[in-house]
């Protein structure tokens, strides 16, 4: 009886694609950014390590950003006549502009394409090299 051979080595071997995998480490934010992290063989890939980190860091920035909405958000509703256009106004331009940046994160992962953030991008890509 000839040898089985071995399984596959690399993210192939688990199922995913390096693309989908990466991609799919924006979809649920921190969640999904350290469950691939954790999950082997994701983890020694560094392509999905530095779209785990982006997401992370992106999160984390995401979050810091919401509260600084809120608070001013919060005090420009109390204006007359004005604050809540203002407040709604500022409200849907977060959210949109977040929207929009976590599809254009996953879409560019998915086509292998490497769109590294400002500020959060390098600290990524250092971290994926570690």
């Amino acid at each position: 009886m000839p040898p089985q051979p071995g399984p596959a080595a690399g993210p192939a071997a688990a199922g995913l694609d390096e693309n989908v995998a990466a991609a799919l480490c924006y979809l649920l934010g921190v969640l999904t950014g350290v469950l691939f992290l954790v999950l082997e063989p994701y983890n020694r890939n560094r392509t999905i390590r530095f779209h785990a980190f982006q997401s992370i860091f992106l999160w984390l920035a995401s979050l810091v950003c919401w509260i600084a909405v809120l608070i001013v958000s919060s005090a420009i509703r109390f204006l007359p006549f004005v604050g809540w256009l203002v407040y709604l106004v500022l409200w849907f331009v977060f959210s949109m502009g977040m929207l929009v940046l976590w599809v254009m994160l996953m879409y560019k992962a998915y086509n292998k394409e490497r769109w590294v953030l400002p500020v959060i991008g390098p600290m990524a890509e250092k971290q994926a090299q570690s």
